[in-house]
């Protein structure tokens, strides 16, 4: 997936000139925490956090409070790679940028929302999380045989495991009795470290 598809658009923009606490106010206003600052031509020249206006005097102007050293992506970079470049400079948004110019932003809410979509967070179902085996097609074996008892495979993430041999895998799964499921994995080699229904 890629930042075009889930950035927000129009980024909530200003200028340098307005005070702290009128940016304050379009922060509150749109319910955001996080203005991009562009100059008169529209073009990126900071950014400014909630934090960093409550840190300042109402009365300062956002150029002398803004990030000057905007860290940024395109539009066309995937989502992992945003996450990648926002957990390696330890920010929370990203304005995104097309040609130099400034048409998005995506911030860690953005990469929560998708978090939750990705692992099946708002839909009904059994969510089971197990420790598998690192071996090729077991994942192609698994998903196979909740095919075929009728099962629909909401959601499924694999995560680093205890060691190289084996990974984390989580997958949400609806249409397939529980106590099922559960015998199919463990008939692979599967070992099951949670359960839960939601």
């Amino acid at each position: 997936m890629l930042v075009v598809e889930r950035m927000t658009r129009p980024p909530l923009t200003t200028t340098g000139e307005v005070t702290v606490e009128e940016a304050l106010s379009v922060l509150a206003e749109h319910k955001q925490r996080h203005l991009s600052v562009v100059d008169a031509e529209k073009t990126l020249i900071g950014i400014v956090s909630e934090k960093d206006l409550l840190r300042a005097s109402s009365d300062d102007l956002v150029e002398g409070v803004m990030t000057r050293d905007v860290v940024t992506v395109t539009e066309y970079a995937t989502l992992e790679e945003a996450a990648c470049i926002m957990a390696e400079h330890t920010i929370s948004s990203l304005p995104v940028l097309r040609d130099g110019k400034l048409v998005g932003i995506v911030t860690e809410t953005d990469l929560f929302h998708i978090f939750l979509e990705l692992m099946g967070g708002k839909e009904e179902g059994v969510r089971l999380t197990m420790l598998v085996p690192e071996e090729k097609g077991i994942l192609a074996s698994l998903t196979s045989e909740i095919a075929q008892m009728g099962g629909n495979i909401l959601a499924l993430g694999t995560f680093r495991g205890e060691d190289p041999t084996n990974r984390m895998v989580t997958v949400k799964v609806s249409g397939a009795p529980t106590d099922k499921l559960i015998a199919i994995m463990e008939a692979l080699g599967m070992e099951i470290v949670d359960e839960r229904e939601g």
